[in-house]
């Protein structure tokens, strides 16, 4: 058998076109096991996004009532983008709570960063959850916005409100 390499500009004998359709096809694959990975994310990454987001929200608003507590110092400026930071945030979160994270089971041992303590009410309620959570991230925005420390005091009193009102129909507390 001759050698053919050097004959015309792409000659490749043909154990070299067998070795590169292998690679061809082992790439491809690859990529389409890589692309069906990435379609979704199992339930307990999920939840765990979802607790870093409460987390960063629940910080959010430790900013701002440590600056409202009377011996706090308001930063108007500053309160408002935590403000504008939770209503956006609060946006996000109904997004993170789809069908198959809703795994509460009562009397178990519970890893605090992958298990959830979001009640079996939430998907059942899920209209009523996605709305308080817009009206939530509403109010959110009116803080962000407001003219005054007084009303910044008022919406953020209401987003507290609110926050705590959802948390007790919706979060398992054990």
């Amino acid at each position: 058998m001759s050698d053919r390499r050097g004959v015309g500009p792409i000659s490749l004998r043909w154990r070299d076109w067998v070795v590169l359709m292998a690679v061809g096809c082992w790439f491809a694959s690859g990529c389409a096991a890589l692309a069906q990975e990435q379609g979704v994310a199992p339930p307990k990454d999920t939840i765990f996004a979802r607790k870093i987001m409460m987390g960063a929200i629940d910080m959010n608003m430790d900013e701002i009532e440590t600056m409202l507590a009377p011996e706090g110092k308001l930063n108007l400026a500053d309160a408002q983008e935590h403000a504008d930071t939770i209503s956006v945030m609060l946006m996000a979160i109904p997004h993170m709570f789809p069908p198959s994270t809703n795994q509460w089971a009562p009397n178990v041992d519970r890893d605090p960063a992958t298990d959830t303590y979001a009640a079996p009410d939430l998907w059942t309620n899920f209209a009523d959850f996605y709305q308080r959570a817009g009206e939530a991230s509403k109010i959110a925005l009116e803080a962000a916005r407001a003219k005054g420390a007084e009303d910044f005091r008022a919406r953020i009193h209401d987003l507290r409100t609110a926050c705590d009102s959802c948390h007790a129909l919706y979060q398992k507390t054990d």
